[in-house]
């Protein structure tokens, strides 16, 4: 590894940027509304979307007939794209919730998030308890300050407290929960086995963040990747060799997901427009499997029963 040597680069005007941008080759169509760009979103965060439009990424140049046009065109999808996904993975969320407040609390009563004989790693315990008491004590939520005033225990029963309880708490939490015949049962009301719905679930916490912080995602290699799915109970991907690294995979996992939640879901119909309304995305770099059309979970008319 070579040795590293201290950050130099300068601050620049936008006019400066902008200049920076054509000395290197990209052409732009209308400089006072790229001007306007680079000051309302910014160099850095849009220096990602024509990053693929370089021809040599050591020395910045672009390739002949790049355009900051495109660059934004990129953008613009890559914004929907999210926005898309931020609304499925809500839907998945509020699932995953409901099936775990109702399964534990069957087996171990209302207050089962204390027991530790279902935890039995002690310090995935104590982390879990002092995330959720953080979230519980931040909580301005009515029912929340209702239970405060009127009750002496250190937490609300699950249902209260899980309504409360971040994405990545409750990722945390059925990491944590003893192996057995809980953690099946949730997993199967997604018609996964346990360890893929706690890759998935993981996997969707990550995407949920970069989502949430606004963060490139169309052509992103997934640092947290779900597991492959092996004996699927529903329709999946026929093609064995797509990346789980990429967004389409994740995209597939959603489908799997929302078609039991919600077999009348349009999410696959949407996204289908999504990137077809978009004539430059590069499908290879969203880790499309090839005649990923005719994949039967792709397919408008199968909700993958």
């Amino acid at each position: 590894m070579e040795d590293k040597v201290p950050y130099k680069k300068s601050f620049l005007t936008h006019e400066e940027q902008l200049n920076l941008l054509k000395s290197r080759g990209l052409i732009i169509e209308d400089e006072n509304r790229a001007l306007h760009l680079l000051e309302k979103i910014s160099y850095y965060r849009l220096s990602g979307y024509w990053y693929p439009l370089l021809a040599d990424k050591e020395t910045h140049v672009f390739k002949k007939g790049a355009s900051f046009d495109t660059a934004f065109k990129l953008y613009c999808f890559d914004k929907e794209l999210r926005r898309l996904i931020l609304g499925e993975l809500e839907k998945i969320e509020v699932a995953v919730r409901a099936h775990m407040i109702y399964i534990i609390s069957g087996y171990f009563g209302a207050f089962w998030t204390e027991e530790k004989a279902i935890f039995p790693n002690q310090n995935g315990h104590d982390e879990i308890i002092a995330k959720i008491t953080s979230e519980y004590e931040r909580s301005d939520e009515k029912f929340i300050e209702a239970f405060k005033y009127k009750y002496s225990n250190p937490l609300p029963p699950s249902w209260m407290l899980l309504e409360i309880t971040s994405f990545g708490s409750l990722s945390l939490m059925y990491q944590q929960l003893k192996p057995g015949k809980t953690k099946r049962e949730i997993a199967d009301k997604f018609g996964l086995d346990d360890a893929t719905f706690m890759s998935w679930m993981h996997t969707m916490v990550y995407v949920r963040n970069v989502c949430a912080h606004h963060s490139r995602l169309w052509n992103r290699s997934l640092s947290i990747r779900p597991l492959r799915l092996q004996n699927p109970q529903n329709t999946w991907l026929k093609n064995k060799q797509t990346s789980n690294a990429r967004v389409f995979y994740f995209a597939s996992a959603l489908v799997y997901m929302l078609n039991i939640i919600n077999p009348n879901s349009t999410f696959k119909e949407r996204f289908i427009n999504l990137i077809t309304s978009f004539k430059i995305i590069d499908f290879n770099a969203m880790g499309f499997c090839d005649e990923w059309e005719k994949e039967p979970l792709w397919l408008s008319n199968n909700k993958g029963h």
